[in-house]
């Protein structure tokens, strides 16, 4: 079966021409070809200053990162960490016996986080680091899954058909889980009475079979915090009722980093005794560069031994576990430095920043008449909002976002998950380096193109719109 994208094969059918990549003579090399083919690769090599020339090039055409306001991906570090990353990218993660200082330092890094979430003893958790918040939420399924099936054979009962209980508005990466892995995924639904997973109609979703539930700490979709507590009450409740008793995986893969700086009083970490397991994004508002994901169990009887691999470390014995195998060292070895540098107080100002020009931003976005706010931002530093009914029948909230490109800002808009897919919204997050000096530009020119749209006599166009970020 070929993979090879449809582009590729048009290029060959109608634009023999241009499949290859020209070399600008400022940048090519006497005896040097000038130019090289585009998808295969080339039979002579180049000098390296014209193959770093032509990467260069094709790079320069993405967007600046520092105006993508759709990502939650970190885009900036300092040259101290910029300088350790380049001396650790030959390190492998996965080869603890070779590396094993760095090795030491994941661990390190993991305990930190069961600290940081009020795991009962942070020496008796365990943890891993992966490749971002998808793998984690796969292996924190997965410890359900395992769970799960160990207590059901124990009771001499099936194990066939197990499910797992989300929002709606859950991550795709839970999609994956609950298809690579045979698990019944039961979504409950968000509407404008109940936006998030708060506890609301939760007994009719769950059952026997529940592996679990899993509870967002920032929704992607607005950014709100599905509220733990109340959640677990719930479940409580219906373990009173009827024995099941159904653990929580909160996905932290923003707000794990936010909350125990922004809001250190909010009880959503292991201090509720039903969470199980939690897992984060370094590369988010952990604030290191794209590649590293956390996730961490209350304590080792939260993880089953059958899903941990033994490896020779030190001449001694350490637990492994992952889905992915080789990959990188260094963004590990990033986020430790980052734990380090900025230590407690230095995460909370830079946190604290990013929600104060979130809610500076929130609050000036609602002043407009053309919008209504879905959330302010107040949870993790990211909002929405939607056009307000009956404003114009001109334009929507897709054109917007297409002149803000213009300028040069990547300012999403998309429509809320089913059940409220005639909803479109348009989000903002803000990560560190966007700062009230370039919120304040955001806002001129979100004033400059909403009076431009409002000002239009007959619709825009509206064919070929679709949404510019996938969840």
């Amino acid at each position: 079966m070929s993979f090879r994208p449809a582009e590729h094969e048009a290029y060959d059918r109608d634009h023999a021409a241009a499949r290859d990549v020209s070399v600008n003579p400022i940048f090519s090399r006497t005896g040097e070809a000038t130019s090289v083919p585009r998808f295969k690769i080339p039979s002579d090599p180049l000098l390296p200053e014209t193959a770093y020339q032509i990467v260069h090039d094709d790079a320069m055409l993405d967007g600046n990162a520092r105006l993508n306001l759709a990502t939650f991906v970190g885009t900036w570090m300092d040259d101290h960490a910029n300088r350790l990353y380049l001396e650790a990218a030959d390190k492998n993660m996965v080869d603890k016996d070779e590396y094993p200082a760095t090795a030491a330092v994941e661990t390190r890094c993991w305990t930190m986080l069961a600290d940081l979430w009020n795991a009962p003893e942070p020496l008796n958790a365990i943890g891993t680091s992966t490749i971002g918040s998808s793998e984690a939420c796969m292996l924190g399924g997965l410890a359900l899954k395992r769970r799960w099936q160990h207590a059901r054979k124990a009771a001499g009962k099936s194990s066939d058909r197990p499910n797992l209980v989300m929002s709606s508005a859950v991550q795709v990466c839970w999609e994956k889980f609950c298809n690579y892995f045979d698990v019944e995924a039961r979504y409950v639904p968000i509407s404008d009475d109940h936006r998030c997973l708060d506890g609301h109609d939760l007994d009719k979703y769950v059952d026997e079979n529940t592996i679990g539930v899993v509870v967002i700490m920032g929704v992607t979709y607005t950014g709100v915090y599905e509220p733990v507590t109340e959640v677990a009450a719930v479940l409580d409740q219906i373990q009173a009722d009827t024995g099941l008793d159904i653990p929580i995986h909160v996905d932290g893969a923003s707000g794990a980093m936010i909350a125990p700086f922004v809001q250190p009083d909010l009880a959503w970490d292991f201090r509720v005794d039903r969470v199980a397991s939690i897992n984060t994004s370094g590369h988010k508002y952990g604030l290191v560069y794209p590649g590293v994901g956390w996730i961490v169990w209350r304590d080792t009887a939260a993880l089953p031994e059958d899903l941990v691999f033994r490896v020779s470390y030190l001449g001694g014995d350490m637990p492994t576990l992952a889905i992915n195998f080789s990959r990188p060292g260094a963004q590990v070895l990033l986020q430790y430095y980052l734990f380090l540098r900025l230590g407690w107080e230095g995460y909370r100002a830079v946190q604290q920043t990013c929600s104060d020009v979130a809610q500076y931003l929130s609050a000036e976005i609602a002043k407009f008449d053309a919008f209504d706010l879905w959330n302010d931002g107040s949870d993790i530093p990211v909002f929405a909002w939607r056009l307000k009914e009956g404003h114009t029948e001109n334009w929507n909230l897709y054109h917007l976002s297409d002149r803000l490109r213009m300028k040069g800002w990547l300012v999403p808009a998309y429509p809320m998950p089913a059940d409220l897919v005639d909803v479109t919204v348009q989000r903002i997050v803000v990560r560190n380096g966007l700062s009230h000096s370039l919120a304040a530009h955001l806002l001129e020119d979100i004033k400059t193109e909403v009076e431009y749209l409002d000002g239009l006599e007959s619709p825009m166009p509206t064919s070929g719109q679709h949404p510019t970020f996938h969840h």
